[in-house]
């Protein structure tokens, strides 16, 4: 005789491993990404395993909470193009403390967007050629990385490379989750060939950084990092629950993630934001045939989240222990799709070409003047392309 389940049951189970799925696609596709960035400004292993282990607190706890209260499947996620926005800074600029009071402004832009609708308005005035152009310009470094590579580590480059194109070809889905684990089975395999067991760290900690702030650092740090994680995620973010018919609390989303962000600062954490691109895991049908009990996949995520967490620390350790560039390659290839995302959407408008253009040249060549990064100065090279050449031939 068959037992069938309860369809309430049922449907809550489909909800899990709806879940379960998109706190695996964040998680794994993006992870290396993370390290990558924190590692650029300077963070020490112990803080980058703090970090990664903030950030997925903070994303399982703010997912629950906004989840649980409106009754909406709103995912969180922490910023991976801001993430790549960090791993594209020149090393050495600033120490990891300028970085984390950087990361503390941001946060607090964050919710200003939510308390200040006239922030709001003038964040979705700014030219989507320009901002997709600035993120184009920061991804490019670090999506040469997969091919530069293999140069330097021949065999896991290209080991993660065809694990890569083979799971384009099988399954397009899990592509970048499975060169992700490809990545973290390569640096097994070199632990293990040089004995180096003993480094690994298993258990997750929290390490307090001391916050410094410097102009410099805001101007190189926080706004960019506010920019690409507000044009990037949260305003796309709406805009995938809105095609599912759900209405995001924006007021309460930037409250929550800008605190959690400004928070998990503290502990070496970037920023965490709506969910963009995993958004659709918890809202679509996969997530249960009743759209009115879909949060319960959000929340369920959350969840996932924290026990993800646990495992920061290894994680981190088995980065830092692999063949020196193997996990920046695997973060290359996970913003491959995001990457020519920016690129099209950068130059679709034939009106803000060239600005847009200049943005992408000068972000990617990570021009530095006054202590300030190349992200921002893409920012004004790309206005001012506009202004003065684009708006005179339009008028």
């Amino acid at each position: 005789m068959t037992h069938r389940i309860p369809p309430d049951r049922g449907g809550l189970f489909q909800s899990a491993i709806a879940g379960l799925i998109t706190t695996m696609v964040g998680f794994v596709a993006s992870f290396a990404v993370v390290l990558s960035g924190l590692f650029q400004v300077g963070a020490s292993v112990e803080q980058a395993a703090s970090g990664l282990l903030i950030l997925s607190v903070c994303v399982g706890l703010s997912t629950m909470v906004l989840s649980l209260r409106y009754r909406v499947p709103i995912s969180i996620a922490w910023s991976t193009p801001g993430a790549a926005m960090l791993a594209a800074l020149a090393p050495g600029v600033f120490g990891f403390n300028q970085a984390v009071g950087a990361f503390v402004v941001s946060g607090a832009l964050i919710v200003l967007s939510g308390l200040v609708p006239s922030l709001h308005r003038l964040l979705t005035r700014i030219p989507v050629p320009i901002a997709q152009g600035m993120l184009a310009g920061v991804l490019i470094p670090l999506c040469l990385k997969p091919f530069t590579a293999v140069a330097t580590i021949p065999m896991p480059a290209l080991g993660i490379l065809l694990v890569f194109l083979l799971g384009l070809r099988i399954v397009p889905k899990f592509a970048v989750a499975l060169s992700m684990l490809a990545a973290v089975g390569f640096g097994l395999w070199h632990i293990g060939r040089t004995a180096t067991w003993d480094s690994l760290e298993v258990l997750p900690q929290l390490h307090w950084v001391s916050p410094e702030f410097s102009w410099q650092a805001i101007a190189s740090i926080s706004i960019p990092l506010f920019v690409v994680t507000m044009a990037s995620q949260n305003i796309p973010g709406v805009a995938v629950l809105g095609s599912f018919g759900y209405t995001v609390p924006w007021r309460a989303s930037m409250l929550v993630t800008g605190v959690g962000s400004a928070s998990g600062a503290f502990f070496g954490g970037h920023a965490i934001n709506l969910a963009a691109i995993t958004a659709a895991l918890a809202a679509g049908e996969q997530a249960g045939p009743e759209p009115r009990l879909r949060w319960r996949a959000a929340a369920s995520s959350g969840v996932f989240y924290l026990v993800f967490g646990a495992l920061s620390a290894l994680i981190v350790s088995v980065a830092s222990a692999s063949p020196e560039g193997l996990f920046q390659a695997a973060a290359g290839l996970a913003l491959l799709a995001t990457l020519a995302n920016a690129l099209l959407g950068a130059m679709s408008d034939s009106i803000w070409r060239l600005s847009a253009l200049a943005t992408v040249l000068v972000a990617a060549g990570n021009l530095t003047l006054f202590g300030i990064g190349g992200a921002f100065w893409a920012l004004v090279a790309g206005l001012l392309t506009h202004f003065i050449v684009e708006r005179s031939v339009r008028r």
